[in-house]
This record gives C-alpha cells, sequence and structure tokens, in this order.
C-alpha cells in the first residue's frame, strides 16, 4: 500500500470509522488519521465516525469532534475502516458499503485478509496506529497527531510491556515524545486513572473471581443484576481481564459479562501459551494471540465449560513441546 495521502488521492469527501466499543488503540488510530487528513487536505471533508468514547478520554483534544450517530445518507469518495473488519464498525457500515473506495488497515490477526478495496494488514504490529503511523509523511506530523498516534501504541502494548512490543515500535514511540507533548500525563489520564465505581467493580470482580485447570486459568463472571446493582455499564469493566491476567501462575484470564438472557461478552487474555484469538475465532469472534474477545450464548458456566476446551487443549499441547 501506497503512503495515505496517495491513496485517498484527490478526494472531497472522506469517513474514517473504528470498531464498536473502541478502545485506546481504536481511538489513537482513528483520531490521529483524522487530524493528519485534516491538515493535509484542507479542501477536503473529513469526518470520523465512532461509538462514544470512555469517560477516561473525555479530555483529550478535539475528541468532541467524533460523530457518534450515522444517520445521515452519505456517499463518501474514500472510507477508511481502522483496528477492524467491516462486520465490527456498527452503523457506519452503510458507509463502507456505498463508499467509492475503501480502505482497511488493521492488525488484528482475525482480519488477515482485510476488508477493503485496499489493505493494509499486519497482524505482527503492536498496534492499528503503528500501522497509520508508518502510512504517514513524517514532516507532515504535528503535536496533536503524535499524541494520538502514542495513546494508542501505548494503550495496545501496555506501556511497552507486551510481547507484541518490537524494537521498531520503540523507534516510533521515541519519535513521538520528541514533538513534546506530556505523555506520562496523557496515559495517566486515558489508561491508569480509575473512577471509584470502576474501583468498586474491580475489586468485585478479583473478589468472586476463581481459578481452574490447576491454577492456570482464572475467571471472574459479572451479571446483569450485579451490573444493575452498580448501574454500571460496559465502559466501566475495561481493564477487569488485564489485572486477572497479571495473577501469578494464570496462563489465560476469562471475563465475561453478561448483555441478554443467556448471552455473554467473553474477553480473553494470556500471557505464553494460548492463543486467544484462535479460541475467541472459533466462537465467531477475534482479536490478537493475546487480545481476543467474542460474544457466547448459554448460562455463564455454558461458555466457561466451552473456553475452557480450547484453552486446557493448548495448554496440553505446549506441555508436549
Amino acid at each position: 500500500m501506497n503512503k495515505i495521502l496517495e491513496e485517498v488521492g484527490p478526494s472531497d469527501t472522506i469517513a474514517i470509522t473504528g470498531h464498536e466499543r473502541p478502545d485506546g488503540d481504536c481511538i489513537g488510530a482513528c483520531m490521529g488519521l483524522y487530524l493528519y487528513l485534516l491538515k493535509a487536505l484542507p479542501d477536503a471533508s473529513v469526518d470520523l465516525y465512532l461509538e462514544k468514547p470512555a469517560p477516561a478520554f473525555a479530555n483529550v483534544p478535539r475528541i468532541d469532534e467524533i460523530k457518534t450517530a450515522c444517520d445521515a445518507d452519505l456517499c463518501y469518495d474514500v472510507c477508511i475502516v481502522v483496528d477492524s473488519a467491516a462486520d465490527r464498525i456498527g452503523g457506519a457500515r452503510k458507509y463502507f458499503d456505498t463508499a467509492k473506495k475503501t480502505i482497511n488497515i488493521d492488525h488484528h490477526i482475525s482480519n488477515a485478509s482485510g476488508c477493503g478495496k485496499i489493505n493494509y494488514i499486519n497482524p505482527k504490529a503492536s498496534s492499528a496506529s503503528e500501522l497509520v503511523y508508518e502510512l504517514m509523511d513524517e514532516d507532515r506530523i504535528d503535536v496533536q497527531t503524535a499524541r494520538m498516534i502514542y495513546m494508542g501504541i501505548a494503550h495496545d502494548t501496555g506501556v511497552f510491556s507486551y510481547s507484541n512490543t518490537t524494537p521498531h515500535t520503540m523507534e516510533i514511540a521515541a519519535k513521538l515524545i520528541s514533538y513534546g507533548f506530556d505523555f506520562s500525563g496523557l496515559l495517566n489520564e486515558t489508561l491508569y486513572e480509575k473512577t471509584y465505581l470502576q474501583t468498586q467493580i474491580l475489586g468485585r470482580a478479583l473478589l468472586e473471581s476463581f481459578r481452574f485447570l490447576d491454577g492456570k486459568c482464572i475467571v471472574s463472571i459479572m451479571d446483569q443484576k450485579t451490573m444493575n446493582f452498580y448501574q454500571a455499564g460496559p465502559k466501566d469493566l475495561e481493564g477487569i481481564v488485564s489485572q486477572l491476567r497479571t495473577i501469578k501462575g494464570v496462563e489465560c484470564a476469562i471475563f465475561l459479562y453478561q448483555t441478554g438472557q443467556q448471552e455473554y461478552k467473553a474477553s480473553l487474555r494470556s500471557n505464553k501459551k494460548v492463543d486467544v484469538a484462535a479460541v475467541a475465532s472459533y466462537f465467531g469472534g477475534g482479536g490478537h494471540v493475546r487480545a481476543a474477545g467474542c460474544t457466547m450464548r448459554g448460562t455463564c458456566y455454558d461458555c466457561i465449560n466451552n473456553l475452557a476446551l480450547h484453552i486446557e487443549k493448548q495448554l496440553k499441547e505446549t506441555e508436549k513441546q
């Protein structure tokens, strides 16, 4: 794929979108690309469509320019899907379907072939933000764009602690912080700070978790009744599964929260021995080797038992090696 400005060409209208329930990488990559194109193509109309970001991102500059409604019937010259396949972008799918040209930028292994007419897919990349950076001309990047790309990379690498961090990732991060923004404050506000409600729910989830498969797997479940008690939504549950993964001896962590009658959203994280993307893909989900998710039906115990079969199989195979 050529640099992004070459691919969008002399387009008058450009739409950018990412996956439902956008995380830090999705927001960073989409916002970074949005700000970059606004500056590089001042005569073009550029729109960014995402679900409303979590409160942690409320103070991100220009975050209020994100369009959360897809009511208007528009046909864009170019639609760019970032950090996702087209089937996970929600209401913005109609803009993708009617666009004259489609571009897909993604690093999810479950989207290896891409969904656009033009695709830039690299499952080995640390983040979608890293890929977006690679498609930019460095001399056109400003401090606002650098801030967003850095945020996205930091979020998806666990602040450069996950195994998807490469020397190339660190080189990009070094270039980005040279623009002079407050990177520590940015990460504290968007990643580390938790509301009192989030902390209460995290404590409840940890307290009620249990281990199985000889302690190599841990699971916590949040049913609808508990969520209603705390008046909590999905955005208040972020970070729970990652915290479960840090427990000593755990190879794979599962967090389930109820989304309907016998329906659960499953988030999976692993350390070294389990490919959770393969597990999630079996149940119609996807993600990365170490971080993935899916929606499951049945009782919570049905969900756990079904996931455990695939996790246990992988653990046994790694033990033989």
